[in-house]
């Protein structure tokens, strides 16, 4: 049945429109009654917003007034400023690219593995070539079989860009591919090569080859692009998403002087270039990334008199590596699964995703199906694609892709001012900023403020390590670059240390959880200790369930543990904890821990009675689980 518009109702007819006040007003008696703040009007609405980094923060309630205060229109897709895509059809009409990346340095096994994605859903490849993978001399056995006018090809070869880009266009007339079906990417990025070696090397020389490169694709291989724009070595060395998008606007500035000074219009010095940005579980920050990132480019096209779809931003999503864990791999399918949804939601027009086992050596054959599929599933079964821009509108998703493109544009600013990227790398300027990110974010890595499943919660001691080919040996950071960071790097320090000692001694270190008092009192705490040691590789033991001030000794005996930590609540804690404490002291534990805060006056009394240290959520984990290992003997 039609319903003409006269004829329409409102189900929400007869209910009044609820104002921002008044939901303030709740807010102010939720947090009141919790005794949280006594904040009233938009300080309740501010003390419930979650921080981000870049000076940004999520807001608990998003309205059309908020959505009101962005600054600049998104407009349409494929118009100006291009931040609901660089296509007026998006991805609908064949999905994003998928564009496996492989590294192995065996040019057979290369093959093998290029010819399977091939067969089975990727529809471009991304080459590691050089130190960190594929010898050049290798590529034309690794591209054996490999229809070139059908599969783009994406070279990253680092500083012999110059060498795997001859090598790719030589395959290209030997095979006789027709000139307007080359595509992909010769992979040219002499700033990012700077970026992970370091040095004071005059980025000139590489600079003047790519920009001979581009010439060559703009006047005999129209659909093959020179140079790439990779954000991916600030990303990896720890930088925000605003400082990720300022370095590579710079980049790409930097790129855009030199072709036009090897006499490109910039209209083709544009159509030259491809950004790589890093997708993370992070999905609305992700979508929001890529938003900006074309409204940045736009304006930078616009002031460099680009015209059209020239200025349009391609973009190649990859999905982070920082995020992925060495421990507990399986769970990197879920956060790459999360990345790539984002990734495609924000518009990019090609994603990578990163095998489960990419931070253990060279993926195997089932991890690069699970990341090939992930796109397959996500475009063919979820038909994430068939919609052009489904997060445009969202009142949260346009604010904050307004405020990240306003920080990123000021980082950009003062990379400029500082006499362009290569200057900024030079000078430390990059890498001194990034370390501070990084600084920052660890600061919350290590009290657990930002939690990683299976490594800092939920660990799990007795998986099977996950073992992998090792990587070619230029893949780990340059002495001289920008350093490369893991979430996990501090708790896999630790849980290196605890794999160290049972292979010496045949059993991990041990923390007795010494719960007081009924289930009802205790469970919360246990749980919430044996996880916390569990995080450093420290086994808990739970014999017996239960202990008192006479059965704790005999527990501590039985356990072969020399710390221990009291669990119960608070009201037990006053009735028991001094005596358990005291019990556990003469027993010749070395380390009492307690779980919980107490207020002042208590801390001291359990402090008198023997326990040495409180832990409790929000706390240094890190600092804590490393000076038990010490005290612990564990090397």
């Amino acid at each position: 049945m039609t319903v003409l518009p006269d004829e329409g109702f409102s189900l929400a007819a007869e209910f009044p429109d609820a104002s921002r006040e008044q939901w303030q007003r709740l807010v102010e008696g939720v947090l009141r009654k919790a005794g949280t703040t006594d904040a009233s009007g938009p300080a309740a609405e501010a003390a419930l917003a979650t921080r981000l980094q870049d000076g940004l923060a999520t807001s608990p309630l998003y309205t059309a007034e908020d959505a009101g205060t962005a600054s600049g229109r998104p407009g349409y897709p494929g118009f100006p400023p291009f931040v609901r895509g660089g296509r007026p059809e998006g991805t609908a009409v064949t999905g994003w690219d998928i564009r496996q990346r492989h590294a192995h340095p065996d040019p057979r096994r290369a093959n093998e593995a290029v010819l399977t994605d091939l067969e089975n859903g990727v529809t471009s490849l991304w080459l590691t070539v050089g130190d960190q993978g594929l010898p050049v001399d290798g590529l034309a056995t690794a591209l054996d079989g490999v229809y070139l006018d059908l599969a783009p090809v994406v070279l990253d070869a680092g500083a012999a860009f110059e060498d795997a880009a001859h090598a790719l266009l030589r395959l290209y007339e030997e095979r006789r591919v027709p000139r307007g079906d080359a595509a992909g990417n010769l992979g040219a990025d002499p700033l990012a090569v700077l970026a992970r070696t370091g040095g004071d090397t005059d980025p000139a020389g590489p600079l003047a080859a790519a920009a001979g490169l581009a010439a060559h694709c703009h006047q005999d291989l129209p659909g093959l692009r020179a140079l790439t724009v990779d954000a991916l070595p600030y990303h990896d060395a720890g930088g925000s998403a605003a400082q990720e998008l300022g370095c590579s606007l710079a980049t790409g500035v930097a790129y855009l002087r030199a072709l036009t000074a090897a006499d490109l219009s910039a209209d083709a010095a544009c159509a030259q270039l491809e950004f790589r940005y890093a997708a993370t579980a992070d999905q609305f920050l992700t979508i929001a990334k890529l938003r900006a990132a074309r409204r940045l480019w736009a304006r930078v096209a616009e002031v460099s008199g680009v015209t059209g779809t020239a200025a349009a931003q391609r973009q190649h999503a990859v999905t982070s590596a920082v995020m992925m864990t060495r421990r507990d791999p399986w769970v990197n399918m879920l956060r790459t699964t999360v990345a790539c949804l984002a990734a495609g939601v924000g518009g990019a027009d090609a994603v990578t995703v990163l095998p489960f086992d990419d931070a253990l050596g060279l993926p195997d054959a089932f991890a690069r199906r699970v990341a090939r599929n992930t796109s397959s599933i996500l475009l063919e079964e979820s038909h994430l694609a068939r919609v052009v821009d489904p997060a445009g509108g969202s009142w949260y998703v346009e604010r904050l892709t307004d405020e990240l493109a306003h920080a990123a544009w000021s980082w950009f600013q003062e990379l400029e001012r500082a006499g362009g990227q290569a200057a900024a790398l030079r000078t430390g300027l990059v890498a001194d900023r990034l370390a501070g990110t990084w600084a920052h974010r660890s600061a919350g890595l290590a009290t657990r403020r930002e939690p990683i499943t299976g490594v800092s919660e939920f660990p799990n001691l007795g998986e099977q390590p996950v073992v992998r080919e090792p990587l070619p040996a230029g893949t780990g950071p340059h002495p001289g670059g920008l350093p490369k960071v893991r979430r996990d790097e501090a708790y896999e320090a630790l849980r290196a240390r605890s794999d160290a000692h049972l292979a010496a001694t045949g059993a991990r270190p041990r923390v007795l959880i010494a719960a007081l008092g009924p289930a009802a009192a205790h469970t919360g705490r246990a749980t919430f200790a044996a996880n916390l040691f569990q995080a450093g590789g420290i086994e808990p033991v739970h014999d017996p369930v239960t202990v008192d001030a006479e059965t704790v000794a005999d527990a501590l005996a039985r356990s072969g543990a020399t710390v221990a930590c009291l669990c119960s609540g608070d009201k037990v804690y006053a009735e028991q904890a001094e005596a358990v404490a005291a019990s556990l002291k003469k027993a010749g534990a070395r380390r009492v821990f307690l779980a919980g805060r107490p207020g002042t006056d208590e801390q001291e009394a359990y402090l008198r009675a023997g326990v040495d240290e409180f832990v409790f959520a929000g706390g240094d984990a890190v600092a804590v689980l490393s000076s038990v290992l010490d005290r612990m003997g564990v090397a």
